[in-house]
């Protein structure tokens, strides 16, 4: 059963300008390998941008917004071997999905030169 749909969108410069601006936001955002990864790419920051706007999604769907002590950094984005993105929850985070008995989180992600977005569906048995 679906228990929750968020959508995001960002543009990708907006992103590009925090972190090279704000050194500490970077890693108050995202964990080391969504840095890693997103460093290794050409365009590092259109994967800053979609990783973002995937976790403001997430935020969405759970429909709490950012709040009861719940970090960005609790909230993981990664590919698999064929490319396809998925999340991985920590913390508070994780303990937010177990109270409310969420068993799925799909997420799809997507850029271009300006903008990303995002979609994450939350489902419980």
């Amino acid at each position: 059963m679906i228990v929750g749909i968020g959508t995001d969108m960002i543009e990708v410069e907006r992103i590009e300008k925090r972190l090279s601006r704000e050194s500490g936001l970077k890693p108050s955002l995202f964990t080391q390998t969504e840095i890693d990864y997103c460093e290794s790419k050409k365009y590092p920051y259109q994967h800053f941008a979609a990783r973002f706007s995937a976790k403001e999604a997430f935020f969405k769907a759970l429909g709490t917004g950012w709040r009861y002590g719940m970090k960005y950094t609790e909230i993981e984005i990664q590919n698999d071997k064929l490319g396809k993105p998925y999340v991985t929850c920590f913390g508070k985070v994780s303990d937010e999905l177990k109270k409310r008995n969420i068993t799925g989180v799909h997420v799809s992600i997507s850029h271009l030169k300006e903008m990303a977005n995002a979609m994450i569906v939350l489902e419980s048995n």
